[in-house]
């Protein structure tokens, strides 16, 4: 009995002090436990948008080539997941090699503990290579564009990651692009405007000086796309926080949110002002424009300042689709240029005017913008020339551009041998290409295969007279 006691209270007075240590390691790895979700759940997020960029880009062109877009958004994420692993990560977060590259880490190795970072950057290196998707939609070869994206997300993506995000000579510099609007939109549009010059416009888009209108087959589809890439960027803006940080996270999908609308808003009034109308591909690409926008500064500006850029970047927006159409003869089937690339430029350069802590608009002078501006010349140089020097390698050996006939009958035929709706036969089908001299061959010969297909009406009994 004598020994029970003083065990007991033994127990007794160490039991708090276990408790306590235990409470202190739980407390610590639920906090892991709930941040490590949450940039998982942004990662879902963030994928899930590739479904919101296949709409969008499949929407605003033909029918005859939506297969063809779509196995493109398909290829494009399994092939940066798998090359951003192999090389891509090591490149952009491995031990700095002077500021320029990264020099380890490759296939992870050493970097087992970085597993969920790695999942959530991975679709970010994605989500850089299919913005050039749309803009080189309806002519490229498949395997063309599939060379580019091992390019873009094996090296030239990294190599502007490991600038801004792997601890660079930017990120030193002071350059501020929080979740990428240099990153990851600017670099997907400089890829894509070089792809697009070395492509040259689709057949039927320019007759002389006349500038003809290539509809999109079904501007809902791309609406819903909007809908989806708005929705994703919460975990592209909200999961680059790293953390479920209660003070933190809030602002930025407010901040989010808020740009997305004013741009609409922007894109809609302004497009309303100029053509007398609200423009629906326009206002749906004003979403992008404000979001695209917000990127950079998203956790640096005020919420005030956030509708501000969004509004900026609507009518921005307006502007360099027109300017790039029109002046600059840049054949764009979903504005992909002007949205992230325009628009990136800006949203880059308003974190020099509004953010809160150093911008010019609140007394920062003009430092920031002008380290803003030196980040984004940087990444023009670099991206421009080593797409120009992909490309024309891809040019001079397999090629890039399908044959005349192939752009006409539609890629879904061409590189797939199928196609994505069967109602696409009708007379009218958009194998055509309005504006065009093929027009006029193209329906002659529709009409002509559906007369052949009709089935002939079975000949009357002839009556006795």
């Amino acid at each position: 009995m004598k020994k029970v006691i003083p065990l007991s209270l033994l127990a007794l007075f160490s039991f708090p002090v276990a408790a306590s240590a235990q409470t202190t390691v739980t407390a610590e790895s639920v906090l892991q436990s709930v941040d490590m979700a949450w940039v998982m759940i942004a990662a879902f997020l963030v994928f899930f948008m590739h479904a919101g960029f296949a709409m969008v880009e499949s929407g605003f062109t033909r029918s005859k080539n939506a297969l063809n877009i779509l196995m493109k958004n398909f290829m494009t994420m399994s092939i940066a997941a798998v090359l951003y692993f192999i090389v891509g990560y090591g490149i952009m977060f491995g031990s700095s090699g002077g500021g320029l590259i990264g020099l380890d880490g490759f296939l992870l190795s050493g970097q087992e503990d970085q597993i969920g970072f790695f999942v959530f950057q991975a679709v970010f290196a994605a989500t850089c290579a299919t913005i050039i998707s749309g803009a080189v939609a309806e002519r490229i070869k498949l395997g063309s564009y599939l060379l580019l994206t091992i390019v873009m997300t094996g090296f030239i993506y990294p190599v502007v990651g490991h600038w801004v995000w792997g601890g660079g000579w930017l990120a030193e510099l002071g350059f501020v692009d929080f979740a990428g609007s240099t990153v990851v939109h600017l670099t997907g549009a400089l890829g894509a405007v070089t792809a697009v010059l070395f492509l040259g416009p689709r057949i039927g888009k320019y007759s002389g000086k006349t500038v003809n209108v290539i509809p999109g087959h079904n501007i809902p589809l791309g609406a819903l796309g909007v809908f989806i890439l708005w929705f994703g960027w919460f975990g592209f803006n909200g999961g680059s926080t790293l953390a479920a940080d209660p003070s933190l996270v809030p602002s930025v999908i407010a901040t989010t949110l808020l740009s997305a609308s004013a741009g609409v808003l922007g894109s809609g009034f302004y497009s309303y002002a100029k053509f007398k109308r609200i423009d629906a591909s326009l206002t749906l690409n004003g979403a992008l424009a404000g979001l695209v926008g917000i990127t950079a500064g998203t956790a640096n500006v005020s919420l005030a300042g956030a509708i501000v850029i969004g509004l900026i970047a609507g009518v921005i927006l307006v502007e360099a689709v027109q300017f790039l159409d029109r002046v600059v003869r840049i054949d764009d089937p979903v504005g992909a240029i002007a949205v992230h690339g325009i628009c990136g430029i800006w949203g880059t350069l308003a974190v020099g005017l509004f953010a809160v802590e150093g911008g010019l608009l609140y007394g920062g002078g003009a430092s920031l913008l002008g380290i803003q501006a030196v980040g984004i010349l940087a990444v023009i140089a670099w991206t421009m020339v080593t797409t120009a020097a992909t490309v024309s390698v891809i040019k001079a050996t397999v090629g890039i551009r399908v044959s005349r006939q192939e752009e006409i009958s539609g890629l879904d035929f061409a590189e797939h041998g199928s196609q994505a709706y069967e109602s696409s036969r009708g007379i009218f089908n958009e194998n055509l290409d309005y504006g065009s001299k093929d027009f006029g061959v193209g329906l002659l010969h529709r009409l002509n295969d559906l007369q052949s297909e009709q089935v002939p009406e079975k000949p009357k009994e002839k009556t006795a007279q």
